[in-house]
């Protein structure tokens, strides 16, 4: 039985991932032309990338996992290193106004990806050890807030409200499955509305994307405009689509057409039945994963793969959400099918991890 979980679940990360090769070179294409003069440009970087996260994901399901509990420290401090140093004019690479990568020649790394990741298995060991002790404040709460305040603070200078926010709701869902008590998760919410307050109403490009999301058409030329071409994308491909390479709102209407928006051009050439099918897709991997989860044996695995398994449905929902116009634009990549570098490798290590954790959950 568990076998099969293991096989389902990499079975449709492998699928989701072949489906955003082809929407990839089908949504940028014409753009990696324009501004290349090479068609192939970003399908090229993103097959380089899907090379070294089948490496480190098959590294992954071939180590003992229950070893990332003595790594879990050091990795954390080395990404706290690293979100300080990317900060740092020079060494960090600013796009947009926003300072997220290192740039090694053709690839770029986001240091907020492995520090995701670092939290993750942290917080998975720190539960893990800590028994009932978790559940109470300063021996079971404080702690993993501490870390996950320095590495959120660190992110949101980038700045990078989105990982932000996904990391949060991760690392209190972790918590809140360990055990700790309710009150001390809802004391935490409540005395950060005020911050959330402010970094978004505060900063005009996030206020201007809530009302744009409330109502795009205010300025459809300017911060609506987004929206407005992703809701225009998904309107137009009907039932069917209007074919797979058709889209007319990847012609330099709809930006970020092969990262964020991606699921808008799956909607436009391969129509609502396509959507569907990829919503389906996410609904099976998280139904497998969930299902890893209640047959781990032990903690620290459980935790782990409950923290794995909310992030990628947290930033699915959250992609999704964002292109149906539904909720306010996050620059949140859709998980195995947008264009996005680290955040897709990380995604792959995910799964080798969920994968290594199955074999242990296997029983005669």
């Amino acid at each position: 039985m568990i076998r099969n979980i293991r096989i389902s679940l990499f079975t449709v990360a492998v699928i989701l991932m072949c489906i955003g090769v082809v929407m990839i070179y089908s949504s940028s294409s014409i753009y990696a032309w324009e501004r290349y003069k090479d068609g192939f440009f970003f399908l090229k970087r993103h097959l380089v990338f899907m090379l070294i996260g089948a490496v480190l994901t098959f590294f992954f399901m071939s180590i003992d996992y229950h070893k990332l509990k003595y790594i879990s420290r050091p990795l954390l401090i080395i990404s706290i290193i690293l979100l300080a140093l990317v900060l740092i004019p020079g060494l960090g690479r600013e796009v947009s106004g926003a300072r997220r990568w290192f740039r090694f020649k053709f690839l770029s790394f986001q240091p907020s990806e492995l520090a995701s990741l670092a939290v993750i298995i942290y917080v998975a060991d720190f539960i893990s050890r800590k028994g009932n002790l978790i559940k109470t404040f300063l021996k079971g709460f404080a702690p993993p807030m501490c870390v996950l305040g320095l590495c959120a603070g660190l992110i949101v200078i980038q700045p990078d409200l989105g990982s932000t926010l996904a990391l949060g709701v991760v690392v209190l869902v972790m918590l809140f499955v360990s055990g700790v008590r309710p009150v001390y998760i809802m004391s935490l919410i409540l005395s950060s509305l005020p911050a959330l307050y402010i970094l978004i109403f505060h900063v005009a490009y996030r206020r201007a994307r809530i009302l744009a999301f409330l109502n795009p058409w205010v300025d459809p030329k300017g911060s609506g405009f987004q929206i407005i071409q992703s809701q225009l994308a998904l309107g137009s491909g009907g039932l069917f689509g209007v074919g797979l390479g058709h889209s007319k709102q990847k012609l330099f209407y709809l930006p970020a057409a092969h990262t964020d928006f991606i699921f808008s051009i799956i909607g436009e050439e391969l129509g609502l039945l396509g959507t569907i099918g990829v919503i389906v897709l996410f609904i099976v991997f998280i139904q497998q994963g969930i299902k890893i989860i209640k047959n781990t044996p032990d903690k620290f695995g459980y935790f782990l793969a409950l923290g794995l398994v909310t992030m990628i449905a947290f930033r699915a929902i959250v992609n999704i959400g964002v292109s149906c116009g539904v909720l306010p634009t996050k620059g949140l990549p859709l998980p195995f099918i947008s264009y996005g570098g680290s955040s897709f490798i990380f995604d792959m290590i995910s799964v080798g991890i969920l994968v290594n954790i199955a074999r242990t959950g296997e029983y005669p």
